[in-house]
C-alpha cells in the first residue's frame, strides 16, 4: 500500500506557449524531481507548455509532509522536513506563475522578458526559491529619460523583479482597493482617465445644478512628489494591513531597495540635463523617492495618498473630490469653503512628509473650465485639452511612414474618449489625409501601413 500526501491544486491556463520547445530528458527529469519533492504528480510546466497549455502547477518543494516510495517495496517512508521559509501558503508557486503571465503581457516583448522566456521554468524555479528562502533581492533598474509631455526619468526594473511586483501587487492590492474611496483613481482596475474624467464631471454638473448655479474648483498639484516620498512613513502604513510576516518582509525589500545603488544610465548627457535636479531620483535623500514606471510605485502612491482621501472626504467632509495620483479637484460653491479646505489639506500633507506645488494651486469659477487628466470640463461639453490636439497634429506630421498608422489610430482612440471630440477628431483626419492615408466615416481610424 502506497502512502500519497494530500496537495491543493488550482488550474491555471496559459494563454500562449512559450517560445522554446522543452526536451523529452528535460520534462522527465524535472517531472520525477517534482514528485519526490511534494509527494504528488502535478503536471510539468514544461510537458504541458508543449501541448500550448498548462493546466495545473502546484510548484516546487510544497511545504508538507516529505514522502519517498521505492521501487521494490510496498511501504512508504513518511519523514517530517521543517518549513525552509516563513509563509506557508501552499500556492506560493502557483501565484508566482499567474504574476509571470500577468506581467509578459504585455512586456513580452522586451529584451530582459524574452532573456527570461528563453528559459522559463528553471528561471520561474530559481524565482520561486529566492523567494521563499527569503535571499530574493531587487536586481538591475534601467534609467532613462522621456521628453513627452515633460522631461522626467522612467525606471524600468528587470522582467523578473517585475514579476515580484505583480506578485506582491496580486496578493496585497485587493485589501487595499477595499478601503480606498471612490473618488481614488490611477493604479485600480477600472478607474483611469476616462474613469477620472466622467467622475468629475458627473460632480461638476451636480455642483452646479446642471450649469444652473456657480460654484468653484480648487485644483492642486503635489510638488516633486514621487520623488518626495518617505519611505519611512509609507513603510508604517503598509504594516497596518499586510500582517503576514512573509508578504510584510516582500514589501520592505521591494519599497526599501534603492535602484541607485545598480543603475544602467541610457541616453546622452544632455537627455539627463533635461531634468529638473529637483525632480531627480538621483538627488532623493536616502529612505526618500520611488522610481517611475514600476507598478509598485504606482501602488505604493495610492497606499500613502490613501491617507489624504479619507481626511478630505471624512474630516473636511468635501462633498465633491476627485484625485488621480498627485492631481487632485474639490467643488464647492464657496469659494471660501475652498479655502479653508486647502489649509487643512497642506496640514495633513506636512504628517505625510508632502506639500502643494504653490505654481499649480488653481481657485476660480468652475464655468471657466476644469482641466483635468487631459480633458477640459466646460458647460455641457468635455473636450480634449488643447495642448494634446495640438501635441497630435505635430506628431502626424513628423511620423515616418512605418509607425503613422499606430500613432493616428492611438490619438485617434484618445481623441475619442472626449464627448465633444468631433471637430478635433477631423482636424486630425484632415492630417492623415493629408499624409496619404484613408480614414473611416466615423473618423476613428485609418488603414494602411
Amino acid at each position: 500500500m502506497t502512502v500519497k500526501a494530500i496537495m491543493p491544486v488550482r488550474k491555471v491556463n496559459l494563454v500562449a506557449p512559450l517560445v522554446h520547445e522543452t526536451t523529452d530528458m528535460h520534462s522527465t527529469d524535472t517531472a520525477a524531481s517534482a514528485r519526490a519533492a511534494s509527494g504528488a504528480a502535478p503536471t510539468l510546466i514544461g510537458v504541458s507548455l508543449r501541448d500550448g497549455g498548462l493546466h495545473s502547477a502546484t510548484g516546487p518543494r510544497t511545504p508538507g509532509i516529505a514522502t519517498s516510495t521505492t521501487a521494490t517495496r510496498t511501504t512508504t517512508t513518511r519523514a517530517p522536513k521543517a518549513l525552509p521559509w516563513p509563509s506557508a501558503d501552499p500556492y506560493l508557486f502557483h501565484d508566482l506563475l499567474q504574476a509571470y503571465l500577468d506581467c509578459r503581457r504585455t512586456k513580452r516583448n522586451s529584451a530582459s522578458a524574452q532573456a527570461f522566456e528563453a528559459q522559463a521554468e528553471q528561471n520561474l524555479y530559481d524565482l520561486h526559491d529566492e523567494l521563499a528562502s527569503g535571499a530574493y533581492r531587487p536586481g538591475r533598474s534601467i534609467c532613462f529619460v522621456i521628453t513627452r509631455p515633460r522631461p522626467r526619468e522612467v525606471w524600468a526594473a528587470e522582467f523578473r523583479d517585475r514579476i515580484v511586483h505583480h506578485l506582491f501587487y496580486n496578493r496585497i492590492a485587493p485589501r487595499f482597493h477595499a478601503s480606498f474611496v471612490a473618488d481614488s483613481c490611477a493604479c485600480i482596475p477600472g478607474r483611469g482617465t476616462l474613469y477620472a474624467a466622467r467622475r468629475l464631471e458627473g460632480q461638476v454638473r451636480s455642483v452646479t445644478q446642471n450649469w444652473s448655479r456657480p460654484a468653484s474648483y480648487l485644483k492642486c498639484d503635489l510638488a516633486n512628489f514621487f520623488v518626495s516620498i518617505d519611505k519611512t512613513v509609507l513603510m508604517g502604513m503598509l504594516a497596518r494591513k499586510v500582517r503576514e510576516p512573509w508578504w510584510l518582509a516582500l514589501a520592505e525589500t521591494i519599497l526599501m531597495h534603492d535602484p541607485r545603488q545598480d543603475v544602467a544610465v541610457q541616453g546622452s548627457r544632455q537627455e539627463l540635463a533635461l531634468v529638473p535636479e529637483h525632480k531627480s531620483l538621483f538627488n532623493a535623500p536616502d529612505r526618500h523617492g520611488l522610481p517611475i514606471g514600476n507598478l509598485s510605485s504606482q501602488f505604493f502612491a495610492n497606499v500613502l495618498l490613501d491617507g489624504l482621501d479619507q481626511h478630505v472626504k471624512h474630516r473636511i467632509r468635501a462633498p465633491h473630490y476627485v484625485r488621480y495620483v498627485d492631481d487632485f479637484v474639490l467643488l464647492h460653491d464657496d469659494p471660501q469653503w475652498l479655502n479653508a479646505a486647502k489649509a487643512s489639506i497642506e496640514a495633513k500633507l506636512a504628517e505625510l512628509h508632502l506639500a502643494l506645488n504653490p505654481r499649480k494651486t488653481i481657485l476660480q469659477p468652475i464655468s471657466r473650465g476644469v482641466d483635468f487628466v487631459g480633458h477640459v470640463i466646460k458647460p455641457w461639453r468635455r473636450t480634449t485639452r488643447p495642448r494634446t490636439v495640438k501635441a497630435a497634429l505635430l506628431r502626424v506630421a513628423e511620423a515616418s511612414k512605418g509607425e503613422l498608422r499606430q500613432c493616428v489610430n492611438s490619438y485617434f482612440g484618445l481623441l475619442s474618449q472626449a464627448s465633444h471630440s468631433h471637430t478635433d477628431r477631423a482636424r486630425l483626419a484632415n492630417a492623415v489625409r493629408q499624409r496619404g492615408k484613408a480614414v473611416n466615416a466615423r473618423l476613428t481610424k485609418t488603414y494602411g501601413d
